[in-house]
């Protein structure tokens, strides 16, 4: 069997199991979220933190919740950091430093899960299970809450409450994620991955000395940095590393695992609004935009110019032997196509086109199909806009699941759409303009450009993944990039919590004869014509600086 064919198939294989489960885990979310009765354990943590589950909260409200709770998170995370030199379980690791600890307590509170940090030398037991893992849960049922915010924002009408967040919060981790990451860390134990709680060990004799190793709960994290979109991994390597991702199975399952939910939570919406065939638009725009953006990358790391690249079957710089060509290339689409930030390659040293492709995934707004939860909210905000610019078209007053999108609707939008673009392109033009970040390259060129590019755009898209070549473990770098990912997430937030809250207060517009289906598949063409036109104004300058001339040069 020839490596693309094996790639292909492996394509298929994935979308299988995506369809077999799209329908019964899209409903069982939609039933999570729109029940009103309470599991005990559930009513131990709302005692615990002394919240009433049953009490609606306006947009306002709502959002004090989401800054309150990640900031308590962020607080929590840098203090253990700090204090891990006097820490049970920190292997002899010393406290991370003060940059460092911001920036990581950030980013794994932001969905983000950036490292600048190599995770085996810095990271004790404690810091890794304790913090980060928690983080992986609870961030991304925060970015699951928000979208259902804005579900019901769409879903009600002539009212201005949205749910309780506290109640979206518990219930999103308790009964979706936690069971889910069970039983993923279960087959990743069973396929090799390992979970133990073992100190530093020599696990050999090389030519250059003694090889050391520590042990780790790798699989429990794993699994929930998959799953929730996470994508930090316990090691430097990430997924790249056998010890996280063993076998070319597991490397098939844990695409799997970082695409089921923000696919799945189409079919929860389509369930919430009360119409199925809307979701599946959702869903036909992501797929689209998400098989299409492996094809383009399939082509880019198979295409053989020169004797070397035929030799191997592709480029196989910077990929695991036992995962391939064809499996790296959907893992590096689908990771920066999601807000996970999770590699299994070194997208630095995929082809010119190959790393733009990466680049440009991560700058569509990670919504095909995106993070858990962001994904959802991301598209749905493109919709909005999709609608607009239908209705501009044929001089109607745009409407959508029987909501008129008003002036304050379009600036919401609007608003949501710019600040990411802004906060990558002003700190990655600060970071070439300023004489010393430039010293992190460990390239020049277009090359370079891309690897701070690409870091700038990984950061305020909450994505985390990285270029390598960079080293970003500078101060420079570390409160730069936190500063993205702060941005980067709660700023969006406050567009989509308060563009849910007008649309809730509205009454419902009847369908018309001239009413825009937006179940159809013309809608859908539409906005997936929308997403790539947006980007490509937005973004094709600094694209053309980077990845685009390299590519074009090679």
């Amino acid at each position: 069997m020839g490596p693309v064919l094996a790639g292909v198939l492996q394509l298929i294989a994935l979308i299988a199991a995506l369809a077999l489960v799209y329908v019964p885990l899209g409903n069982y979310m939609a039933r999570v979220y729109s029940s009103d009765k309470h599991w005990r354990v559930e009513k131990w943590i709302y005692k615990g933190i002394g919240a009433d589950p049953n009490t609606e909260m306006r947009w306002p409200a709502y959002l004090r919740g989401v800054l309150a709770f990640s900031a308590v998170g962020v607080l929590f995370l840098y203090l253990l950091q700090r204090l891990q030199g006097v820490l049970p379980g920190s292997l002899g690791f010393s406290s991370v430093n003060p940059a460092q600890s911001f920036n990581t307590a950030v980013s794994f509170v932001t969905n983000t899960n950036w490292q600048s940090y190599y995770g085996e030398q810095t990271m004790g037991h404690v810091v890794q299970t304790a913090g980060l893992a928690v983080q992986n849960f609870v961030s991304a049922a925060v970015g699951i809450a928000v979208a259902v915010a804005l579900v019901r924002g769409f879903a009600r009408s002539r009212t201005g409450e949205l749910g309780n967040f506290w109640a979206d919060l518990v219930r999103g981790t308790i009964r979706i994620l936690v069971p889910l990451a069970v039983v993923a860390a279960l087959v990743l134990v069973a396929c090799g991955a390992i979970q133990n709680f073992s100190g530093i060990h020599e696990v050999g004799q090389f030519m250059d000395g003694h090889q050391q190793w520590n042990g780790g709960a790798v699989a429990s994290q794993e699994a929930i940095k998959e799953l929730g979109t996470n994508g930090g991994g316990y090691f430097n390597a990430n997924s790249a590393h056998p010890f996280e991702n063993p076998t070319p199975f597991t490397n098939l399952f844990e695409i799997f695992l970082l695409v089921v939910i923000p696919f799945a939570l189409t079919r929860t919406f389509g369930v919430m609004v009360g119409s199925i065939r809307q979701g599946y638009a959702i869903l036909a725009t992501m797929a689209t935009i998400w098989v299409g953006f492996i094809a383009l990358m399939m082509w880019t790391e198979f295409a053989h110019h020169g004797a070397a690249l035929q030799a191997a079957g592709g480029a196989m710089e910077g990929k695991e032997q036992r995962i391939g060509v064809g499996a790296s290339s959907i893992f590096a689409v689908s990771t920066t196509l999601t807000s996970t930030g999770a590699v299994d390659s070194f997208h630095s040293s995929f082809t010119g086109l190959g790393g733009g492709i990466t680049i440009l995934g991560m700058q569509l707004g990670e919504i095909a199909p995106g993070g858990t939860g962001s994904g959802l909210y991301g598209m749905l905000i493109m919709a909005v806009i999709a609608v607009f610019i239908a209705g501009l078209m044929v001089g109607r007053t745009p409407e959508y699941l029987g909501k008129k999108i008003g002036t304050r609707e379009m600036k919401l939008a609007a608003c949501y759409i710019l600040i990411t673009p802004a906060l990558v392109l002003i700190f990655a033009a600060a970071s070439m303009a300023l004489p010393t970040p430039p010293h992190s390259m460990l390239n020049s060129g277009a090359h370079g450009f891309s690897e701070v590019l690409y870091a700038f755009t990984s950061a305020a898209n909450n994505n985390g993944s990285a270029f390598a070549g960079l080293n970003a473990n500078t101060d420079w770098f570390n409160t730069m990039t936190g500063l993205a990912m702060l941005f980067g997430r709660f700023l969006p937030m406050v567009f989509v919590l308060a563009l849910a809250g007008s649309l809730a207060e509205q009454k419902p517009v009847p369908v018309t004869a001239g009413t825009l289906r937006t179940e159809k598949p013309l809608f859908t063409g539409l906005l997936v014509g929308a997403i790539l036109i947006i980007t490509g104004l937005t973004y094709f300058p600094a694209l053309a600086l980077g990845p685009l001339a390299e590519g074009l040069a090679s």
